[in-house]
């Protein structure tokens, strides 16, 4: 496929086919880099934990087949799922919450690989406002709306105390953010046409608890 023009089905991708590729591009990267150069759905499955069959049909969305009894080309597999997932290109974020798990999003080299590049911080503790973190400088809130049009970030990574949440979200989207990464437990309101994406590690520790509780009753 080197070479050729990447094309994709025109029709919406379901969210659970969306959040299983970044784990084929995860395991189809690990085989490139060992110098694999095919592999077939069953392979895929048996290390992944996804049914061969659902694997092709996701694989489908991307207009990408493989091969009969040879599978799939792992470096086209590899560069078509990266460039769907938006991995190719740069996507600048501001983080705004700059305390314990705002730092190690700033300092996680691992974001930057995968396109995002967190440019600046915002806070309004006076102990962080003024300082470098990891190369990236931290501003105080107020000055969102200012900088975050010169840094050209669409993206606004918040982690902040959940009591803030709506209102930082909304100076953010004031502000000229196009898409939220919300950290915090709060269900952020907004207009349509603003992306907001939840990641609550609070929600995760539920789900993990109640699941190890029902392994182990008292």
């Amino acid at each position: 496929m080197a070479g050729t023009k990447i094309s994709y089905r025109g029709d919406m991708m379901p969210e659970p086919t969306l959040r299983r590729l970044p784990w084929y591009l995860a395991y189809v990267s690990m085989l490139r880099a060992r110098n694999v150069e095919y592999v077939s759905s069953t392979a895929i499955a048996k290390e992944i934990n996804v049914e061969a069959s659902q694997i092709a049909k996701d694989l489908s969305f991307l207009n990408i087949r493989g091969k009969t009894r040879i599978g799939y080309a792992v470096a086209a597999l590899e560069r078509v799922l990266r460039s769907y997932l938006g991995f190719t290109s740069e996507h600048n974020a501001v983080m705004i919450g700059v305390g314990s798990l705002g730092r190690a999003l700033i300092t996680d080299s691992g974001l930057t690989r995968y396109g995002l590049d967190i440019v600046a911080g915002f806070d309004v503790n006076p102990q962080v406002v003024g300082r470098t973190i990891g190369n990236v400088p931290v501003f105080d809130i107020a000055e969102l709306p200012k900088m975050r049009t010169s840094f050209g970030a669409d993206i606004a990574i918040i982690a902040v105390p959940v009591d803030s949440a709506q209102e930082v979200a909304d100076l953010a989207i004031a502000s000229g953010a196009k898409a939220l990464w919300n950290f915090t437990p709060f269900r952020i309101r907004t207009a349509e046409g603003i992306v907001v994406q939840n990641t609550s590690i609070y929600a995760h520790l539920a789900v993990m608890y109640n699941r190890l509780n029902s392994l182990n009753p008292d």
